[in-house]
């Protein structure tokens, strides 16, 4: 599986296309700005974009999604508990659902706390999440938006960030990635939380 990242947007959004190189299919993860950067990804690497996944509903996650689907009529999935303010054609997943690229099981965590219907995608054999605004490198998303909530994001962490391994490396929505060890020494809010 390779990963492009294509970080863009005022508020340095990071969105994802993750691909097989080897069938040349692809998804794409939050694009939140510029659509003809994706579409001139997938153009040039003769990719074909089997559907688009939100990890939630904002604004800089999925602004470029209306551009791509115009051009490619491509599919675009988001948790049922972020669909009535997401406002355009979607497909509802819901927890432990999963997505197939060429042998690479991606399974949808629901993980609320930023949004409602905020979920991560686990690359299931490949130990890589990308995490939306659940979980950064050096700090947890808000919870003071629209349909955050503190105490869903601390069960959030406690629950189901916490039981990743050191070794998994998370694909966050803003800033850099790294691996959940550089999490757990160095993501106070995270540490907080866990010492709670």
């Amino acid at each position: 599986m390779k990963i492009k990242k294509i970080q863009e947007g005022t508020l340095e959004e990071n969105g994802y296309i993750i691909y097989s190189k080897t069938v040349g299919k692809c998804w794409i993860i939050d694009p939140g700005y510029k659509s003809k950067t994706y579409l001139n990804y997938v153009r040039e690497n003769k990719l074909t974009i089997k559907g688009i996944l939100l990890t939630h509903n904002h604004y800089d996650h999925i602004g470029a999604v209306k551009k791509i689907v115009g051009e490619t009529d491509c599919p675009v999935y988001i948790h049922v508990n972020d669909m009535d303010m997401y406002k355009s054609e979607a497909i509802a997943i819901y927890d432990k659902d999963t997505f197939d690229l060429e042998g690479d099981i991606i399974e949808v965590i629901h993980t609320p706390g930023h949004t409602k219907g905020s979920v991560c995608f686990n690359v299931k054999n490949k130990k890589v999440v990308f995490t939306g605004d659940t979980v950064f490198n050096v700090d947890l998303g808000r919870t003071d938006l629209t349909g955050g909530n503190p105490k869903e994001m601390e069960s959030t962490i406690k629950n189901i960030v916490n039981t990743w391994s050191n070794d998994v490396t998370i694909y966050p929505g803003h800033g850099d990635s790294c691996n959940m060890k550089y999490v757990r020494n160095n993501n106070q809010e995270f540490i907080n939380i866990m010492e709670k």
